[in-house]
């Protein structure tokens, strides 16, 4: 019975507001980011673009790993006009969602066969305003509540990230398939209107005054000349948030670094050939929509869900070791599938393997991530984490298509799962540290 009481009393915090209001958020940042990956994917190689190419074109979404460089800007860079009038984190939500409408309206106006150069660069300017949008609504996420609704939040925000996954995945591959690839990109940016609603009607929240670790107390900066002062916000902005976390962790911080760079290494590596690797076993975008894109969603969405309550009620540390065995796992699922005669129910049978794992890996991941931030410097600091989390893996995604023009889709998907085993190891070495630190501060008196 207690324990029943303590499983109802973890689910019931999804009904808080703030954890709700994450839904649209997390549709807004999800909305962009298969329109730059595998809907593109499947786009270029519907219009016959060859899969080397194809590959190359997921050095695209770097864009998303290399946000920690602007990200000092947006935590301390006020909007003239929008920031006074709509705060600091809403303002630049807003900004970028503009950017990302504006974009995706311009590749659906490239034509793929005569004008793939202006589809890369507008593909990156989507990247570049989606990857700043993110930055603002992890800061706003994380300093909307208090720790202990960050596993929460982050299920809400899969949740409406999926939705957003939905729309621009099955929802584009239908549009496409019963009218054009340029109409379904002009649909998906009228999608944005979600996102520019969601900021326009959110509460700022409150922002903890930044200390740039005791400079200005050092410096006479009122008698300092122009480049002095550069050198002094320079490193308040960018330098104090990664000085303040190796403060906070020690040499344990570059054992938490590495955990972050590889942890997504495996889905993301496999999701670069995922689209390609349905058509090419010869189902239509139809069975693709259908399968992968709407029940496939349904699963993420299960996933999701269970992670936040697994964070609640077991803490972070071991769901996190869960999600990185299950998405490894099911990697290799898809090297049967690729062995195996062509069948809708198995490929249901994988996708939904793929999804449920994936679902609980991601929103343990966020709230892992969220809990390493310092609140004075949150957007630079979850920025850092969250470009380790994408860079190694979009870096080796780009040669998905050499790996798989050269050794077929069998090997490649044996080799995607191959490299989530260093997240398996230093999840279990942090666990073992963990440990060990608990142990030392045991006091029995």
């Amino acid at each position: 019975m207690a324990s029943d009481k303590r499983w109802r009393s973890a689910f019931s915090i999804y009904a808080q507001p703030r954890v709700r209001s994450m839904i649209f958020l997390g549709f807004s940042a999800g909305l962009p980011f298969l329109l730059v990956f595998s809907t593109l994917s499947a786009w270029l190689r519907d219009e016959g673009v060859e899969r080397s190419v194809i590959g190359f074109f997921s050095w695209v979404g770097v864009t998303y790993s290399i946000k920690v460089f602007w990200a000092p800007v947006i935590d301390r860079l006020p909007l003239p006009l929008l920031t006074k009038w709509m705060g600091k984190r809403r303002s630049w939500m807003l900004l970028a969602q503009l950017g990302i409408v504006v974009g995706l309206m311009g590749m659906g106006s490239s034509d793929s066969h005569t004008q793939l150069q202006q589809i890369a660069l507008l593909s990156v300017w989507v990247a570049f305003c989606s990857a700043t949008q993110d930055v603002v609504i992890d800061a706003y996420r994380i300093e909307s509540v208090s720790p202990e609704y960050q596993g929460a939040m982050a299920a809400t925000y899969v949740l409406g990230y999926r939705i957003a996954l939905l729309m621009a995945g099955a929802g584009a591959f239908y549009i496409a398939d019963y009218a054009s690839w340029k109409v379904a990109y002009f649909v998906m940016a009228s999608f944005m209107v979600v996102g520019l609603i969601a900021t326009l009607c959110l509460k700022e929240p409150e922002h903890k005054p930044v200390d740039v670790m005791k400079l200005r107390e050092n410096a006479a900066v009122k008698g300092q000349n122009i480049w002095q002062r550069f050198l002094t916000g320079f490193m308040g902005a960018v330098l104090s948030p990664f000085v303040e976390f190796f403060n906070r962790n020690g040499k344990v911080g570059l054992l938490i670094l590495m955990l972050i760079a590889v942890y997504k290494m495996s889905d993301i590596t496999m999701g670069v050939m995922a689209n390609p690797f349905y058509l090419d076993l010869g189902f239509s975008k139809k069975d693709i929509a259908d399968i992968s894109k709407i029940f496939g969603f349904f699963m993420t969405i299960v996933g999701a869900a269970v992670g936040g309550v697994l964070v609640v009620r077991y803490g972070i540390m071991r769901p996190l070791l869960l999600g990185a065995v299950m998405v490894a796992g099911t990697n290799l699922l898809f090297a049967v599938l690729a062995v195996s005669e062509p069948s809708l129910v198995l490929l249901s049978g994988v996708i939904s393997a793929d999804n449920l794992s994936g679902g609980i890996a991601t929103s343990v991941f966020i709230a892992y991530l969220s809990s390493l931030t310092n609140t004075a410097y949150t957007a630079t600091q979850y920025a850092l984490f969250s470009s380790l989390m994408t860079l190694p893996a979009q870096l080796l995604g780009g040669f998905s298509g050499v790996v798989v023009d050269s050794y077929g889709y069998t090997v490649f998907f044996i080799y995607a799962s191959t490299v989530g085993l260093p997240a398996i190891v230093l999840v279990l070495l942090l666990m073992r540290y963990q440990g060990r630190v608990k142990a030392n501060n045991y006091n029995p008196e």
